[in-house]
Parts: C-alpha cells; structure tokens; sequence
C-alpha cells in the first residue's frame, strides 16, 4: 500500500486526475469500479478554444471552428482532430471571426456554419466548409442576425435555425429560418411561439424536432415541436422547470433527456435537475438528479452505443444516464476544470472526444479528454 500511497502522491504532484480507490491487498490488481467509462486526457488544440464548435466529419475526423480564447477575442481559424493519430492540425480559416455560432454537417459531406457574434455584434453571415479543399466559402445571408441560435439537420437534408439573439434585442428571438441544400439559400419559417436563446433542439424519431426552453425575456419552461410536413410550430407540453443553457439528447426509445442548465440567476441558478419528454404524450416527467449541479452545456448530449446518454461540460465530473435504471452515474476520471461551453463529439469507434470550453473565467483551453464507453 505503500507503494501505491507513493503513485498517487506523484500523481497529484504533477496535475493528472486519478480516481481515488478503497485498500486492496498486496499482489491485487486496481480495478475502477465505475460502470459508466472512464475520462482521460488527450492531445491538446492548437488554440485555447469555448464557445466553438465541433463537427464529425464523414471520414471520421473532427472539425472544430472558431471560438475565443477569452471575451472579445476570437478566433476565425480552424482545427481538424484526428483519431488516427490522436492529434489536430490545422485546416482553412473561417471568412469571419466568430464565437457562439452553430455548425452543421450536410449530407454532401460539407459543413454549414452560421451565426454567432463577431466583434460586439451579432451576425447574419454563414459559410461552407468543404473537407475535399480544406477552405471554407461564404454564402448569402442569413435571414437575420443570430448569436447561439440552433442549427438542426433535417430528415430532407435542409437546415432548421431557430432563435439566438439580435443585437439590438436583450432577450431571445422566435423566429426561424430555413436553409436550402440545394440552392445554398436562407428561407424564413415559422415563427416560434416564444422568444428563445441558448434552447435545445432535437429531432424526434418522427422527423419533427423538439424545440425546449431557452430565454426571451426571461427563462422559460415552455416547449414547441417543429413539423417539416407542415413547416409550422406547434406547443406542446411545458417542462417541469424553467432552463436555458441545458442539454438534450435523444434516448433509444424515442424520448428525449433533459439535463442541468439554469434559471434566470445564471451562475448562481445552476441546475442538477433532469426531465424527460415523451413523444406519445406531448409531457415531460421528472427522473432522477444529475450528481453536479451544471450548465452552458453542449446543446446535444451524445447517445452511447450502449443507449446510454454522456453528459459533460459544467462540472470536473463526466455523467452517464442510464436510460434502464433512470439514474445518472459518474465515470471514472475527471477533468480538471468545470468546462462551460465546451463540445462533446461522439467519435467512429464510440469514445468521445471533449474539447476547450473554459473554468469560472473567461478563459478558454486548449485541453481535451477522451470518454471511453
């Protein structure tokens, strides 16, 4: 035991995070009890990244764009990870410099980017990213400006952005717009029913997509689907609690999971509460809590080969829910921040790779972190 006593000590020294373990007698092997994988770090970015996106690419590479390093400095450049060699590399930069944006992967292997704000502002601009050049190239105009609006691949291959915030609005905007594949153009739809920034977004096994929470004049709990067939909003059921900057993701079911975000206190309205959505009823029902209290998480939770839900961002801590026992378990590991506004992206082989974002200030990180299932 002393010599392991020593390893952990050397461990702490040098910043690695290691799960604490109970005595094992001399000549046994440690094993991690947890059921729910294990975190790790990685290589790190080229640049110290939150507010970024990333993108898995078709031939299983990951392409991470823009972001800041801290308020008011952003970046317009761009990164590729790849799991072969675990490593990233620098690609094409972005025609603009942007942070809060959303990023869409299209079926021609391209990758739409819209949004965000450059500079004190919020934009209209949006872009292609085509992996074949390496280069991204501008495209029209959006139909508005948004900052943090979502972006959303529909069952016909267009686009669904809803809500973000305008420069010249405080809160959130309701309305909604269309991106065509096939003519590259920016068409208006809806509007929503509410005003909506920082709301997730998730498409359902129908086709239509669950447009929940987010801020307008204030935090709401109330919640829309988006039928394609129709190309209107309806309401449908409100969640429990009021919350924007949460996660959603869709569980093997057909459900939807909501976790963590806040009210309209911000960092001092973090939550540890989660709900779930169910399609067949149009209402939400409470589960049971995540283990820490989280927020500006990725706005997709990533679903696990084992139908499990991986959340991560907010906390040191990475959570699994298990859709079979209703419960959130904590993985082995941990990172050594609470990341806010980090992305988790699923990667070919399952494991996930969790990038930048930043602490209790506003300064990003070039560190990333392997989830294994």
């Amino acid at each position: 035991m002393r010599r392991l006593h020593g390893i952990l000590i050397a461990l702490a020294a040098t910043g690695i995070a290691y799960e604490s373990t109970s005595y094992c007698a001399p000549g046994t092997v440690l094993a991690n009890v947890s059921s729910a994988g294990s975190v790790s770090p990685a290589s790190p970015m080229l640049e110290p990244r939150s507010g970024h996106t990333a993108t898995l690419l078709q031939d299983g590479k990951v392409l991470i764009a823009g972001g800041m390093r801290r308020n008011q400095d952003f970046y317009s450049s761009a990164e590729l990870y790849d799991p072969a060699t675990g490593r990233f590399q620098a690609t094409g930069a972005m025609t603009v410099a942007r942070v809060g944006h959303a990023a869409v992967l299209l079926r021609s292997g391209k990758v739409l980017v819209v949004g965000g704000w450059v500079g004190r502002g919020c934009t209209d601009s949006a872009e292609l990213y085509d992996p074949a050049t390496g280069k991204f190239t501008p495209l029209s105009q959006m139909t508005g400006k948004r900052g943090r609006p979502s972006a959303t691949l529909l069952g016909s291959g267009d686009v669904l952005i809803t809500g973000g915030v305008d420069h010249d609005t405080p809160g959130g905007i309701a309305s909604a717009e269309i991106f065509r594949a096939a003519s590259s153009k920016f068409k208006p739809v809806g509007p929503m029913h509410s005003a909506r920034i920082s709301q997730t977004a998730t498409v359902l096994n129908d086709g239509r997509v669950l447009i929940a929470g987010g801020r307008g004049d204030t935090v709401t709990a109330s919640a829309e689907l988006y039928d394609p067939a129709t190309k209107r909003f309806i309401v449908t059921g409100s969640m429990l609690t009021a919350r924007y900057k949460h996660s959603a993701g869709l569980l093997p079911d057909g459900r939807v999971l909501i976790v963590g975000g806040s009210d309209d206190r911000d960092w001092q309205g973090k939550m540890n509460s989660a709900e779930i959505y169910d399609p067949r009823t149009g209402q939400f029902s409470g589960t049971s809590p995540l283990n820490d209290s989280r927020f500006k998480l990725p706005e997709e939770a990533v679903q696990l080969a084992s139908g499990q839900m991986l959340v991560a961002g907010g906390s040191q801590k990475v959570e699994v829910f298990d859709p079979a026992s209703g419960k959130f378990l904590i993985a082995a590991g941990r990172m050594m921040d609470a990341r806010h506004f980090m992305t988790e992206t699923k990667l070919k082989d399952g494991s996930v790779l969790l990038a930048g974002g930043y602490p209790n200030s506003d300064q990003g990180t070039t560190k990333t972190w392997i989830y294994h299932p």
